[in-house]
Protein backbone atom coordinates (compact mmCIF):
# COMPACT_ATOMS: atom_id res chain seq x y z
CA UNK A 1 0.00 0.00 0.00
CA UNK A 2 1.45 3.34 -1.00
CA UNK A 3 2.29 5.77 1.75
CA UNK A 4 2.08 8.71 -0.64
CA UNK A 5 -0.79 11.05 0.08
CA UNK A 6 -3.17 11.77 -2.75
CA UNK A 7 -2.83 15.30 -4.06
CA UNK A 8 -6.11 17.20 -3.54
CA UNK A 9 -7.64 18.17 -6.84
CA UNK A 10 -8.43 21.82 -7.31
CA UNK A 11 -11.91 22.44 -8.64
CA UNK A 12 -11.86 25.32 -11.06
CA UNK A 13 -14.66 27.83 -10.50
CA UNK A 14 -17.18 28.03 -13.32
CA UNK A 15 -16.45 30.73 -15.85
CA UNK A 16 -18.96 33.54 -16.32
CA UNK A 17 -20.11 32.04 -19.63
CA UNK A 18 -20.73 28.73 -17.88
CA UNK A 19 -22.60 30.43 -15.05
CA UNK A 20 -24.68 32.35 -17.55
CA UNK A 21 -25.65 29.18 -19.37
CA UNK A 22 -26.44 27.13 -16.26
CA UNK A 23 -28.19 30.02 -14.52
CA UNK A 24 -30.60 30.57 -17.40
CA UNK A 25 -31.08 27.05 -18.71
CA UNK A 26 -34.54 26.59 -17.24
CA UNK A 27 -35.67 29.92 -18.72
CA UNK A 28 -34.23 28.86 -22.08
CA UNK A 29 -36.15 25.58 -22.04
CA UNK A 30 -39.34 27.47 -21.20
CA UNK A 31 -39.00 29.50 -24.39
CA UNK A 32 -39.70 26.34 -26.41
CA UNK A 33 -42.81 25.28 -24.50
CA UNK A 34 -45.44 27.49 -26.19
CA UNK A 35 -47.81 26.04 -28.79
CA UNK A 36 -46.47 28.57 -31.30
CA UNK A 37 -42.87 27.47 -30.71
CA UNK A 38 -43.81 23.80 -30.80
CA UNK A 39 -45.63 24.24 -34.11
CA UNK A 40 -42.63 26.08 -35.56
CA UNK A 41 -40.21 23.36 -34.43
CA UNK A 42 -42.49 20.66 -35.81
CA UNK A 43 -42.72 22.36 -39.20
CA UNK A 44 -46.50 22.74 -38.74
CA UNK A 45 -46.81 26.51 -38.31
CA UNK A 46 -48.75 28.21 -41.13
CA UNK A 47 -46.46 30.37 -43.25
CA UNK A 48 -48.28 33.56 -42.25
CA UNK A 49 -47.41 32.75 -38.64
CA UNK A 50 -43.75 32.41 -39.57
CA UNK A 51 -43.91 35.72 -41.45
CA UNK A 52 -45.33 37.37 -38.33
CA UNK A 53 -42.47 35.97 -36.25
CA UNK A 54 -39.97 37.45 -38.71
CA UNK A 55 -41.75 40.80 -38.41
CA UNK A 56 -41.48 40.75 -34.61
CA UNK A 57 -37.81 39.84 -34.87
CA UNK A 58 -37.34 42.92 -37.04
CA UNK A 59 -38.50 45.25 -34.26
CA UNK A 60 -36.44 43.44 -31.63
CA UNK A 61 -33.22 43.47 -33.66
CA UNK A 62 -33.77 47.05 -34.73
CA UNK A 63 -33.57 48.00 -31.05
CA UNK A 64 -30.73 45.59 -30.30
CA UNK A 65 -28.47 46.76 -33.10
CA UNK A 66 -29.29 50.40 -32.46
CA UNK A 67 -28.06 50.05 -28.87
CA UNK A 68 -25.10 47.97 -30.04
CA UNK A 69 -23.86 50.80 -32.24
CA UNK A 70 -24.30 53.22 -29.33
CA UNK A 71 -22.14 51.01 -27.08
CA UNK A 72 -19.54 50.03 -29.68
CA UNK A 73 -16.83 51.99 -27.85
CA UNK A 74 -17.98 51.18 -24.33
CA UNK A 75 -15.54 48.99 -22.33
CA UNK A 76 -18.28 46.41 -21.70
CA UNK A 77 -20.50 46.82 -24.74
CA UNK A 78 -17.68 46.59 -27.25
CA UNK A 79 -16.75 43.11 -25.98
CA UNK A 80 -19.75 41.67 -27.83
CA UNK A 81 -19.90 44.16 -30.67
CA UNK A 82 -19.56 41.89 -33.69
CA UNK A 83 -20.97 43.56 -36.84
CA UNK A 84 -20.89 40.18 -38.59
CA UNK A 85 -23.77 39.13 -36.33
CA UNK A 86 -26.09 41.96 -37.37
CA UNK A 87 -29.43 40.60 -38.59
CA UNK A 88 -31.38 43.66 -39.70
CA UNK A 89 -30.40 43.57 -43.42
CA UNK A 90 -31.21 39.85 -43.57
CA UNK A 91 -34.55 40.43 -41.87
CA UNK A 92 -35.40 43.12 -44.40
CA UNK A 93 -34.73 40.72 -47.26
CA UNK A 94 -36.76 37.98 -45.59
CA UNK A 95 -39.70 40.33 -45.08
CA UNK A 96 -39.55 41.47 -48.70
CA UNK A 97 -39.74 37.82 -49.75
CA UNK A 98 -42.52 36.93 -47.30
CA UNK A 99 -44.64 40.09 -47.38
CA UNK A 100 -43.76 41.80 -50.65
CA UNK A 101 -42.04 45.10 -51.46
CA UNK A 102 -44.40 47.11 -49.26
CA UNK A 103 -43.60 45.06 -46.17
CA UNK A 104 -42.79 48.13 -44.05
CA UNK A 105 -46.40 49.27 -44.32
CA UNK A 106 -47.79 45.84 -43.48
CA UNK A 107 -45.97 44.89 -40.26
CA UNK A 108 -46.76 46.01 -36.72
CA UNK A 109 -45.18 45.06 -33.40
CA UNK A 110 -47.32 43.29 -30.83
CA UNK A 111 -47.66 44.90 -27.41
CA UNK A 112 -45.19 42.41 -25.93
CA UNK A 113 -42.70 43.19 -28.70
CA UNK A 114 -43.01 46.93 -28.01
CA UNK A 115 -42.26 46.24 -24.33
CA UNK A 116 -39.35 43.96 -25.24
CA UNK A 117 -37.77 46.50 -27.60
CA UNK A 118 -38.23 49.27 -25.03
CA UNK A 119 -36.37 47.21 -22.43
CA UNK A 120 -33.51 46.63 -24.85
CA UNK A 121 -33.24 50.36 -25.54
CA UNK A 122 -33.00 51.00 -21.80
CA UNK A 123 -29.79 48.96 -21.84
CA UNK A 124 -28.00 51.84 -23.55
CA UNK A 125 -27.67 53.10 -19.96
CA UNK A 126 -26.47 49.74 -18.62
CA UNK A 127 -23.99 48.06 -20.99
CA UNK A 128 -23.78 44.85 -18.97
CA UNK A 129 -27.54 44.50 -19.31
CA UNK A 130 -27.17 44.95 -23.06
CA UNK A 131 -24.81 41.96 -23.02
CA UNK A 132 -27.60 39.87 -21.46
CA UNK A 133 -29.97 40.62 -24.34
CA UNK A 134 -27.22 40.29 -26.95
CA UNK A 135 -26.27 36.86 -25.61
CA UNK A 136 -29.87 35.67 -25.45
CA UNK A 137 -30.61 36.58 -29.06
CA UNK A 138 -27.43 35.94 -31.02
CA UNK A 139 -26.18 32.79 -29.27
CA UNK A 140 -29.64 31.37 -29.84
CA UNK A 141 -29.48 32.27 -33.52
CA UNK A 142 -26.09 30.59 -33.85
CA UNK A 143 -27.28 27.46 -32.05
CA UNK A 144 -30.94 26.44 -32.14
CA UNK A 145 -31.58 28.93 -34.93
CA UNK A 146 -29.61 26.70 -37.31
CA UNK A 147 -32.02 23.86 -36.58
CA UNK A 148 -35.00 26.16 -37.17
CA UNK A 149 -33.48 27.24 -40.50
CA UNK A 150 -33.64 23.69 -41.84
CA UNK A 151 -37.17 23.12 -40.54
CA UNK A 152 -38.50 26.35 -42.08
CA UNK A 153 -36.81 25.76 -45.43
CA UNK A 154 -38.34 22.28 -45.69
CA UNK A 155 -41.77 23.24 -44.32
CA UNK A 156 -42.35 26.10 -46.75
CA UNK A 157 -40.23 24.74 -49.59
CA UNK A 158 -38.10 27.86 -49.78
CA UNK A 159 -35.43 27.87 -52.46
CA UNK A 160 -31.87 28.60 -51.39
CA UNK A 161 -31.87 31.13 -48.56
CA UNK A 162 -35.06 32.94 -49.54
CA UNK A 163 -37.11 33.61 -46.42
CA UNK A 164 -34.46 32.25 -44.05
CA UNK A 165 -31.58 34.70 -44.42
CA UNK A 166 -32.04 35.67 -40.77
CA UNK A 167 -30.45 32.33 -39.86
CA UNK A 168 -27.59 32.56 -42.39
CA UNK A 169 -24.28 33.95 -41.12
CA UNK A 170 -22.16 34.14 -44.25
CA UNK A 171 -19.53 36.36 -42.63
CA UNK A 172 -18.72 33.75 -39.98
CA UNK A 173 -16.51 30.94 -41.30
CA UNK A 174 -16.96 28.56 -38.35
CA UNK A 175 -19.94 28.86 -36.02
CA UNK A 176 -18.40 26.63 -33.30
CA UNK A 177 -15.17 28.66 -33.25
CA UNK A 178 -17.08 31.91 -33.21
CA UNK A 179 -19.24 30.76 -30.31
CA UNK A 180 -16.13 29.80 -28.38
CA UNK A 181 -14.64 33.25 -29.03
CA UNK A 182 -17.92 34.84 -27.92
CA UNK A 183 -17.87 32.89 -24.65
CA UNK A 184 -14.27 33.91 -24.12
CA UNK A 185 -15.35 37.54 -24.57
CA UNK A 186 -18.00 37.01 -21.89
CA UNK A 187 -15.40 35.56 -19.54
CA UNK A 188 -13.20 38.60 -20.10
CA UNK A 189 -15.86 41.15 -19.15
CA UNK A 190 -14.76 43.44 -16.30
CA UNK A 191 -17.72 42.61 -14.06
CA UNK A 192 -17.92 42.12 -10.32
CA UNK A 193 -19.64 39.04 -8.93
CA UNK A 194 -22.68 41.15 -8.06
CA UNK A 195 -22.80 42.55 -11.60
CA UNK A 196 -22.53 39.06 -13.08
CA UNK A 197 -25.54 38.01 -11.01
CA UNK A 198 -27.47 41.03 -12.31
CA UNK A 199 -26.62 40.04 -15.89
CA UNK A 200 -27.83 36.49 -15.29
CA UNK A 201 -31.09 37.87 -13.89
CA UNK A 202 -31.48 40.17 -16.91
CA UNK A 203 -30.88 37.23 -19.23
CA UNK A 204 -33.73 35.36 -17.57
CA UNK A 205 -35.86 38.47 -18.11
CA UNK A 206 -34.86 38.52 -21.78
CA UNK A 207 -36.11 34.95 -22.14
CA UNK A 208 -39.34 36.01 -20.43
CA UNK A 209 -39.83 38.83 -22.92
CA UNK A 210 -39.27 36.37 -25.75
CA UNK A 211 -41.76 33.95 -24.20
CA UNK A 212 -44.40 36.67 -23.97
CA UNK A 213 -43.79 37.63 -27.59
CA UNK A 214 -44.26 34.01 -28.68
CA UNK A 215 -47.38 33.67 -26.54
CA UNK A 216 -48.84 36.78 -28.21
CA UNK A 217 -48.18 35.26 -31.62
CA UNK A 218 -49.79 32.01 -30.54
CA UNK A 219 -52.97 33.83 -29.57
CA UNK A 220 -53.20 35.43 -33.03
CA UNK A 221 -52.05 32.57 -35.24
CA UNK A 222 -53.81 29.29 -34.66
CA UNK A 223 -51.72 26.15 -34.96
CA UNK A 224 -52.68 22.58 -35.74
CA UNK A 225 -52.21 21.68 -32.06
CA UNK A 226 -54.54 24.44 -30.91
CA UNK A 227 -57.16 24.01 -33.65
Amino acid sequence: MSTEQATPQTIEPASFAQQLRSGTWRAHEGSESHDFSQALLAGELPQEGYAELVAQHYFVYEALEEVGRTLAEDPVGRAVYFPELHRLPALERDLAHLCGPLWRESIRPTLSTVTYAARIRQMAQWPAGFVAHHYTRYLGDLSGGQFIKRIVRDAYRFEGVQGIEFYVFDEIKSLPKFKNAYRAALDGLPLTTAEQERVIAETRLAYQFNNEMMADLGRVHSTPQAA
